[in-house]
């Protein structure tokens, strides 16, 4: 070989060198460059979360200074609110992701406003009905076998709990609206505001009402919330001026109810099916024949995993928000960077999630009870929920990444498909068939849950990033979208961290 030829060979050797290193450095780039756009929506929303655990925690402890009938029916009530309202509102809800975050990063201020109006109006009018089942929780619960006493205790506690149904169709609209647009540091010092006043006005209320008191405490902090993002909100539409000149709160029509109640309907099923799941999950341990100890075992687990689910939460709604924005803003390689990371940061967290979950073990179950029992139970039950969190924390990613692309109806067949054709069969067959008891519903738990991410995994991995795009620019309104230049991803790191 010549010389000329080696020196030609070496020279396009480093030249290919030089590309795979710039190659990488860009893709390092990117990466850094969308962690820190999540940090900045993720960690206030981690924080509003961990306010949410700590409104409930000193709620239940004011129920306990109350008695032990007070506790048990205060709790039963509050999951009876839970089943039946909350997570129906708040999957009623998980619609506007879609529809505002692509019509922010769509530019279209006037389809956020009416998405906004729309979905107050829809939730307000679900709370109707609701509210009347609440004011027969005490009859239902008889009938499912609950001791008449308790029932009743329940009955008052969510009867004084029902003006919290309009509050929340109020909150969680306004957080939606706000997160869709990457904006969390309101709702997360709103929150904190809220929960400061927590304390004293359980205080003064318990003292004088009793559980009446403490169940009024609640819906008074989430109007707090309210009231602080009302004027945040009108501030903000002010201050960009534009804002209110767009208009479009009145300009609904039958297209944009039917859109939204489509996408409510599947985001509701989604939410409901995996909220739900976890409530049979305790009614079962009910059934098994230790059941005390196993339901005080699961319930103090679950209390670390309440935990674990504000920055599972998190991670979804803000996946769901970057996907749904770049699709908007017609992006396709940035929303499928977004999912990536998202997805990596999701295993990551689980992996994390899961170490602290078994490191807490040896301290968690004293912090709750005495009984040797029930700490021998919680150390135990603790393991084999430290592996269900590897996978929790990727299933709430992927179930934000199908919000943001407006299909949240594939995490709701997924999780049909893992929790009720899988996770609580095999759980009941384990549990009381083969009598491994509280284990037995933890396998057929893990076992659903990965069934469930691998279906969603699945379903991710055929999505075709430049055809949602194109389906962004439909949804968030073909007269009102400007065409936006379909960037690479490398070409618009530098300018997305200028942005940010």
């Amino acid at each position: 070989m010549s010389e000329t030829s080696k020196l030609g060979e070496n020279l396009s050797l480093n030249h290919k060198s030089k590309e795979e290193q710039h190659s990488g450095a860009n893709v390092v780039k990117m990466v850094v460059s969308e962690l820190r756009v999540q940090r900045g929506i993720g960690l206030p929303m981690v924080a509003m979360n961990l306010a949410w655990f700590a409104k409930t925690a000193i709620t239940t402890a004011f129920l306990g200074h109350l008695g032990e009938v007070s506790l048990a029916g205060g709790t039963l009530g509050f999951t009876f609110a839970n089943v039946t309202g909350f997570s129906v509102l708040n999957g009623l809800c998980g619609a506007m992701e879609p529809i505002c975050g692509q019509a922010h990063g769509a530019k279209n201020i006037r389809l956020l406003h009416r998405t906004l109006l729309m979905t107050i109006l829809l939730l307000l009018f679900v709370s109707l009905p609701v509210t009347f089942l609440w004011l027969n929780v005490d009859k239902i619960l008889i009938l499912f076998g609950q001791q008449q006493d308790i029932s009743t205790v329940a009955r008052t506690y969510v009867s004084y709990l029902i003006p919290d149904l309009f509050v929340t169709s109020l909150f969680c609209p306004l957080k939606a609206y706000l997160s869709s647009q990457s904006i969390t540091l309101p709702t997360m010092f709103s929150s904190a505001v809220a929960l400061a006043f927590h304390i004293p006005v359980n205080i003064l209320l318990s003292r004088t009402m009793g559980i009446r008191g403490v169940s009024m405490a609640v819906w008074i902090t989430d109007l707090i919330v309210v009231v602080l993002l009302t004027i945040y909100v009108v501030i903000i539409e002010n201050k960009k001026g534009s804002m209110w000149k767009e208009g479009g709160w009145w300009d609904q029509s039958i297209v944009d109810w039917i859109r939204l109640l489509k996408l409510c309907g599947s985001c509701c099923l989604n939410t409901c099916l995996e909220w739900w799941c976890y409530e049979i999950l305790v009614l079962l341990t009910g059934h098994l024949t230790n059941a005390k100890q196993a339901v005080g075992v699961l319930a103090i687990v679950l209390n670390f995993d309440y935990l674990l689910f504000s920055v599972m939460l998190s991670l979804a709604t803000c996946v769901s928000t970057r996907v749904s924005n770049e699709l908007g803003a017609n992006q396709a390689g940035l929303a499928r960077r977004s999912a990536c990371v998202s997805l990596a940061l999701g295993f990551i967290s689980g992996c994390i999630g899961s170490l602290l979950m078994v490191a807490a073990r040896g301290i968690w179950g004293p912090l709750f009870s005495h009984d040797r029992g029930i700490i021998k139970g919680v150390k135990k039950t603790m393991l084999l929920m430290a592996m269900v969190e590897v996978f929790n924390f990727p299933l709430a990613v992927c179930g934000g990444i199908v919000r943001g692309t407006a299909r949240p109806w594939l995490g709701m067949y997924a999780n049909l498909g893992g929790f009720y054709f899988l996770a609580l069969p095999l759980g009941v067959v384990f549990a009381f068939k083969l009598r491994l008891g509280l284990v037995g519903l933890f396998f057929g738990l893990l076992t659903g849950i990965i069934t469930c991410l691998t279906i969603l995994l699945l379903f991710i991995a055929r999505i075709n990033w430049v055809e949602e795009a194109a389906k962004a620019q439909t949804l968030a309104g073909n007269d009102n979208v400007k065409e936006v230049p379909k960037y690479d991803e490398e070409e618009s790191v530098e300018a997305h961290e200028n942005e940010a």
